[in-house]
């Protein structure tokens, strides 16, 4: 399949993102009420951050509640089976020579041609790997037999037959062509890759997860299977290579029946094996900067980001509105007092930085503001600023004043070409020229200059993408010289390898699923189904059942943004470790599909109902629902949901999608700008209601980078977002983020950054993995009797046509030979 035959995602309406939140008239009111109530209301979140949720949490994530009659089923196959074996025991009777001799024989019936019979085995190895509940008490057991079983399951090979199988299913071209011509899809129709993909699922993540007390076979085992799925041993490419095959078949509508909610989860918890999570790519950071004989790094941002707080959210518009009412009720006694310098408001104002926010709302710049308010404050009022009413209460007495941190988080940081723009800038105001690249000499500069220069020395910070950048640059310039790179066959140059061929298929396929699992996007005709999987086949025909259909299919949506959010961005991440123009093509394919839109879409919603929402019923989840004894369900508990303060998946998509906006538009100005054009500051400020550090500190980075360009107004009316800037995200020392003094006006050409851009990645790609590469370097042979010597491969049938083709390609051509003693 070409590139082009997938569509980029389509994200309707991308100019209006900035007022399409905006109600109008006495609607305005009543919302920005609730959003007040909710802000104000909002408390701490007691999120840690990680690679995934808690074991049970993740298992349970696995199986829609549709699937629930099927854990019966699993089970009534395995005991049909195993009675004729066992002879009256159980399974956690048998000795383990006993359990392997039994899945032995369930590794032979997976062979047979049936394909019913092949599904009842199946289904009696998940029973397996689903830790044997009938035969449990507690949910500690279910996991502890599930945990031995997958151990022993993968010791007798079952993940490669099960590999074999699930080609099988997704060649069968048969079960594509009548998925495609049904009209309605349902669980029925993926049977067979469903209970494959869950019981490989299990062994994935089961595996994966390190406990105390592994066996060292098991942890033997571990390290086997993390190298098996690294490298090209299925088919010549990475196992996540046929996962990514199965999302673009999908989304190409070639194969609508693949359960893509089991394919994702699958896809990223096989990345997040073999390539590592975050805490193992802080250590091979570390690593990478010791084999760069760079200095380590200044802190460990992991711990940094969880030792923070949050800040209180901004003030909502209704109470701002409130105040601009009392001042202009009060403007006549204002009017006699004089203006006060606004180093003055920023004394008086810091003694609560966080309680009120800004002015107005968050929407309310200059250029977006389209409809009036009643109380509003005139825009020549604007213009200066007003001495708050005298004489102002103490607004906490002295013991409860608000205890700023003693030092910044993050140390600060300076690059290389910072402080080229310094000494240039410098070199240039006290010397007359410049002296181009170097940063030693300071002859003729003032003193100040030379502290300065020092200063910015001791912070400045070299990142593993400037040294790896330098080096492509040396080896493109002098590729005879430097000889060929050493590349090392990490698991991420593999995946690379396997995925560059297809990159854009597969980028446009995550986004065209993130897209329709978006809680912002509505249903459409043409949109792709991401419901095969949790549909059933009758659908309900009671208001309960229809309840609780509605939490499954918010809850399956759910679990796709929070897959693709967490697999995209540990892509990311460890192709820029691995090298910087792996992360850039990525980012830049990422980009061309319209994400940044679209995750200003995602956001573009009320945030906190999305991260508190309750679709989940936690007695039919697993392990719960096959252990205790199932209640009676009524419509009261459904609408009630569980007792959590937040939705932990709901919460780490939104984190990890912050995360992708940061790392796609770092040092990218053209980017910068994208968000600027697509309004995303009142977007993103509505995402600071939301009291968790992690979260706040990833939203005031993307404030930061485009806060030079919203304009002098913005930033006077947000002063306290400006303050949570300052105070929790990382200093760039010669950075002019508040003020815009610098390049504010400089005109930005998206097409000709990005072309640049894109032309280093192809000398990069075909530098390293084309195959005839270096074709004009090549040196020629000259010698008459080695090229006659070479050997070459000829046809099998050419020595019975050798006299014809002698005859035509050599006697009945003349040869001029006096041509040759002629000059050329």
């Amino acid at each position: 399949m070409q590139a082009e035959d997938m569509e980029v995602p389509n994200i309707n309406n991308l100019n209006d993102t900035g007022d399409r939140q905006r109600p109008r008239g006495k609607d305005v009111f009543k919302d920005q009420q609730k959003e007040s109530e909710s802000s104000m209301e909002s408390p701490n979140l007691e999120f840690e951050y990680g690679d995934m949720d808690t074991l049970t949490a993740e298992l349970s994530e696995l199986y829609s509640y549709t699937e629930e009659l099927e854990f019966a089923l699993n089970r009534d196959y395995f005991e049909e089976d195993f009675r004729s074996h066992a002879r009256g025991r159980r399974w956690i009777e048998l000795a383990v020579e006993e359990q392997r001799a039994y899945v032995m024989r369930l590794l032979d019936a997976l062979e047979v041609t049936d394909r019913d019979k092949r599904l009842k085995v199946a289904r009696a190895i998940l029973y397996l790997a689903q830790g044997v509940f009938d035969e449990c008490d507690t949910e500690v057991d279910v996991l502890h037999w599930s945990r031995h079983n997958i151990f022993l399951l993968y010791e007798m090979g079952i993940f490669t037959a099960l590999l074999e199988l699930l080609s099988m299913e997704i060649d069968n071209s048969q079960a594509c062509s009548s998925a495609v011509r049904k009209p309605a899809i349902s669980l029925a129709d993926s049977t067979e890759l469903r209970v494959l993909l869950s019981i490989m699922y299990l062994m994935v993540e089961t595996i994966r997860v390190q406990t105390e007390d592994d066996r060292p076979e098991w942890v033997a085992a571990r390290a086997a299977f993390k190298n098996e799925l690294g490298s090209p041993l299925y088919n010549g490419e990475p196992f996540a290579l046929l996962l990514f095959t199965m999302v673009t078949k999908f989304c190409s509508m070639n194969a609508p029946h693949f359960p893509m909610k089991k394919v994702l989860l699958l896809l990223w918890k096989t990345i997040l094996f073999t390539l590592g999570g975050f805490e193992e790519l802080q250590e091979m950071k570390v690593r990478g900067r010791e084999r760069l004989n760079l200095p380590p790094l200044p802190e460990d941002s992991i711990k940094v980001v969880r030792a923070m707080r949050a800040a209180s959210p901004p003030a909502s518009a209704i109470e701002l509105i409130e105040q601009q009412q009392q001042q202009k009720r009060g403007r006549r006694s204002r009017r006699k007092q004089p203006l006060v310098k606004q180093d003055s408001l920023d004394t008086y104002n810091e003694r609560d930085p966080f309680k009120n926010d800004d002015s107005r709302d968050e929407e309310e710049d200059p250029e977006d503001t389209d409809s009036g308010i009643e109380g509003e404050v005139d825009p020549l009022d604007r213009d200066v600023i007003i001495q708050p009413p005298p004489p102002p209460p103490p607004l906490r007495p002295p013991t409860e004043r608000v205890n700023f941190p003693k030092g910044l988080p993050w140390a600060p940081k300076v690059r290389e070409k910072d402080i080229e723009h310094f000494l240039e800038t410098s070199r240039n105001k006290f010397i007359g020229f410049t002296l181009g690249n170097d940063t030693e000499t300071l002859v003729g500069l003032p003193r100040p200059i030379h502290e300065s220069v020092k200063t910015l020395k001791q912070h400045k910070y070299v990142s593993i993408a400037e040294v790896q950048i330098k080096r492509e640059e040396e080896l493109q310039q002098c590729p005879m010289t430097l000889g060929e790179e050493e590349v090392e066959e990490t698991p991420a140059e593999m995946l690379y390898l396997g995925m560059l061929p297809n990159l854009s298929q597969y980028v446009i396929a995550l986004l065209k699923l993130l897209l329709a699992a978006a809680p912002t996007s509505k249903a459409k005709t043409d949109s792709i189904n991401i419901l095969a999987d949790v549909l059933p086949e009758e659908m309900p025909i009671t208001v309960l059942q229809s309840m609780k259909l509605g939490i499954d299919v918010n809850r399956h949506k759910e679990i796709i943004v929070k897959a693709i959010s967490a697999l995209l961005l540990l892509l990311l991440k460890h192709f820029k470790l691995n090298h910087i123009y792996q992360f850039e093509i990525v980012s830049q394919h990422l980009v061309f599909a319209n994400c940044i839109p679209l995750i200003l879409k995602f956001f573009n919603q009320n945030i906190m109902s999305y991260i508190s929402a309750k679709n989940s019923i936690c007695v039919l989840d697993f392990p719960h629902c096959v252990v205790h004894e199932m209640p009676e369900l009524t419509a009261e508990s459904l609408e009630a949901g569980d007792s959590n303060q937040f939705c932990w998946r709901n919460l780490f998509s939104c984190i990890n999608l912050l995360r992708i906006l940061n790392k796609l538009t770092k040092w990218k100005h053209s980017r910068t700008m994208m968000l600027v054009v697509f309004k995303s500051a009142p977007i993103l400020k509505r995402a600071l209601k939301v009291k968790q550090a992690m979260m706040q500190l990833y939203v005031l980075k993307l404030l930061k980078i485009q806060t030079k360009y919203l304009g002098r107004q913005w930033r006077k009316s947000n002063m306290k977002t400006m303050s949570a800037i300052y105070q929790k995200v990382r200093h760039r020392l010669n950075d002019d983020w508040a003020y815009g003094n610098d390049i504010d006006a400089r005109p930005w050409d998206f097409q000709a950054e990005e072309c640049a851009l894109r032309e280093s990645i192809e000398k990069f790609n075909s530098r390293r993995y084309d195959k005839n590469k270096n074709g004009d370097f090549t040196p020629v042979d000259n010698c008459l009797q080695s090229v006659l010597g070479q050997r070459v491969d000829l046809p099998e049938d050419f020595h019975y046509s050798y006299e014809l083709w002698l005859e035509r390609e050599v006697f009945s051509q003349p040869i001029q030979w006096e041509g040759l003693l002629q000059n050329p």
